[in-house]
């Protein structure tokens, strides 16, 4: 069984985010993705250090820096750097689950309906969101900044094949 941790849009909150590592560490989350704008490249040290388990990364619209974000990422080999799409599977034997990430909701609504995804998740515009497309879960984590309301990050079981947002404690 795999349960996967999902965020987006940490945007330098580094207090939300050591709460919501904490909390996924709880859940037993095997893999971490993020959905863009960490922003600056020092999050993805806290990540390495925060969570146990594989780490994936898109880039969002305010993740500037490339090339320093690369050469955080090489420093630790559970995370990985993927650039503005990624496809990766996750869970096991019969519960193994194609998933897609995205930083923005529009081509993320796209892949969903292609119908090839058990899970697409996106971020972007700091909106909580789950909705079935055919068999596949189009979700947005909500934001860990907390901008737009509660800090929020999605937890997601390829047994299951359910998702839940759960709120960080401030």
């Amino acid at each position: 069984m795999t349960k996967i941790a999902l965020l987006s849009d940490t945007h330098d909150n580094i207090w939300a985010l050591d709460k919501a590592l904490a909390a996924i560490r709880a859940y037993d989350a095997e893999m971490l993705l993020h959905c863009g704008d960490l922003v600056a490249p020092f999050i993805i040290g806290r990540l390495a250090e925060g969570f146990p388990g594989e780490v994936h990364i898109v880039f969002g619209n305010n993740d500037g820096d490339g090339r320093l974000l690369q050469t955080q990422a090489t420093q630790h080999p559970r995370i990985h750097l993927h650039g503005i799409y990624h496809e990766l599977t996750a869970g096991h034997g019969d519960r193994t689950r194609a998933v897609a990430m995205i930083h923005y909701p529009e081509p993320a609504r796209r892949i969903a309906q292609s119908g090839q995804f058990d899970l697409v998740c996106y971020g972007h515009d700091h909106i909580r969101h789950v909705e079935r497309i055919g068999d596949c879960l189009l979700v947005n984590p909500g934001e860990v900044m907390g901008m737009k309301g509660d800090a929020t990050w999605g937890a997601y079981d390829c047994a299951t094949g359910e998702f839940e947002h759960r709120k960080i404690d401030r």
